[in-house]
């Protein structure tokens, strides 16, 4: 085990570079397992929930090889259980991808319950009511059992517009007989890759990018070669970083039309950027002050699905409105886990009222000083680093093994602009 020994307060600059998106190279590993072809994927972060996602499928038979940094190919000629193994799926959310790819080429799976962040409640129940709209049959035990003769296409309307829910919805849709509709359909950039990624394979799939997703089904899938996009989480991490800490910072492979919802939410606290191709170019010594709604209201900054604001950027959000000039509401509506984090910054000085489970109050700006701290989640973490490079003193940060499922190097990358970060074991 390890921990982060931060040293706070040090100017910053530089260019850094967003690794691949996680939420995309998790779901398009798992597609791999719809042919028995080779699929070579670009961009792929080296993080620990893929090292688990791969370990998982080398267990079901899959053919990893890595060709160089960010790029492996995978074969999944020969399958040899439908079984996930309970350790490593207990290890991420993400495990519960399998299933759709499972049941569309075997027509059987076996998943234990996902693993992953500690953030509330994470129901299941739209993925299984998809699967029996195509045809499945579940049984619940210990375990979810899975099983069908055939999948036949179906008009699904999701009862929420879930990301994983819909990509596995989509896995099982593409080699389904006839025609599938998925109305209410979550339209996340990841969600994007996946089906490009699956069309690059022969899949049927129009209205990418909306909430509506038609899928004519084919008899089989071919491999591809496909690059994933960049994390927006980690760009918009990295804005956060920038701001508080009054550095200007070059962010790399950054997406920039993935951020307008988000550099709205800047803008609420007095945070602007520069777009140079690719790239985003923050600035330094910015007058961070929140910017009051029609009439003098206090501000509202909250997650919404695609296109709204992102939920894994509130626990970023908060930390940054910690230190802006003002009052600002961050409502955090998705999970009602996440937002207990900000015990640990008030710990380190940062003036928050905890309303309720969602929604927390924020007025800055307040002088953070070093603390001893715990991740409880990827984001927080990433959150809780971020509070601790703005801070007076040394910050230490155990429980980073949640903070590394998520972030590609980040100790590299930090230091690579200037940042005071160790990492030791506890």
């Amino acid at each position: 085990m390890y921990k982060y020994i931060i040293e706070g307060n040090r100017p910053l600059s530089g260019k850094i570079k967003a690794g691949g998106n996680k939420n995309a190279a998790l779901p398009c590993l798992c597609a791999a397992l719809l042919t028995d072809q080779k699929v070579v994927l670009r961009n792929i972060p080296e993080i620990e929930d893929v090292k688990v996602m791969m370990n998982v499928m080398r267990e079901l038979g899959v053919e990893i090889e890595k060709i160089e940094d960010g790029v492996f190919a995978l074969e999944a000629k020969n399958i040899s259980t439908v079984a996930v193994p309970r350790e490593g799926a207990q290890k991420m959310r993400a495990s519960i991808l399998l299933a759709g790819p499972l049941l569309a080429r075997c027509r059987r799976a076996v998943l234990p319950p996902p693993g992953g962040d500690v953030i509330g409640r994470r129901r299941l129940d739209t993925h299984f009511l998809a699967f029996e709209a195509l045809g499945a049959e579940i049984l619940v035990d210990s375990e979810f059992k899975i099983q069908t003769d055939r999948l036949v296409g179906a008009d699904l309307f999701l009862d929420e517009a879930s990301v994983t829910a819909t990509e596995n919805a989509v896995m099982a849709a593409v080699l389904s007989e006839g025609k599938t509709t998925i109305t209410n359909a979550a339209c996340e950039p990841h969600v994007q890759d996946l089906c490009r990624m699956l069309c690059a394979m022969g899949a049927e799939i129009t209205g990418i990018g909306s909430n509506l997703l038609l899928i004519e089904g084919v008899r089989e899938l071919h491999g591809a070669d496909f690059t994933i996009g960049s994390d927006f989480m980690e760009v918009g991490s990295f804005i956060g970083l920038a701001a508080v800490t009054h550095s200007r910072l070059e962010i790399e492979n950054a997406c920039p039309e993935h951020m307008r919802m988000t550099r709205l939410a800047f803008e609420k606290l007095g945070i602007q950027w520069e777009v140079d191709g690719n790239n985003i170019i923050v600035p330094a010594e910015q007058r961070l002050k929140v910017k009051a709604d029609l009439g003098g209201a206090v501000p509202k900054i909250d997650d919404a699905p695609w296109p709204g604001f992102p939920a894994d950027l509130t626990s970023i959000m908060t930390v940054v409105a910690s230190q802006v000039e003002g009052m600002v509401l961050i409502h955090e509506k998705l999970f009602e886990s996440r937002m207990f984090f900000v015990d640990k910054l008030i710990s380190m000085g940062a003036r928050i009222v905890l309303c309720d489970p969602h929604r927390a109050v924020v007025s800055g700006p307040s002088k953070l000083h070093g603390a001893k701290l715990s991740s409880p989640d990827v984001r927080a973490g990433m959150a809780m680093i971020i509070a601790a490079l703005c801070a007076e003193g040394v910050s230490k940060i155990q429980n980073i093994y949640q903070i590394e499922r998520g972030y590609e190097n980040i100790v590299g990358k930090l230091i690579s602009i200037g940042a005071s970060v160790e990492r030791v074991p506890v």
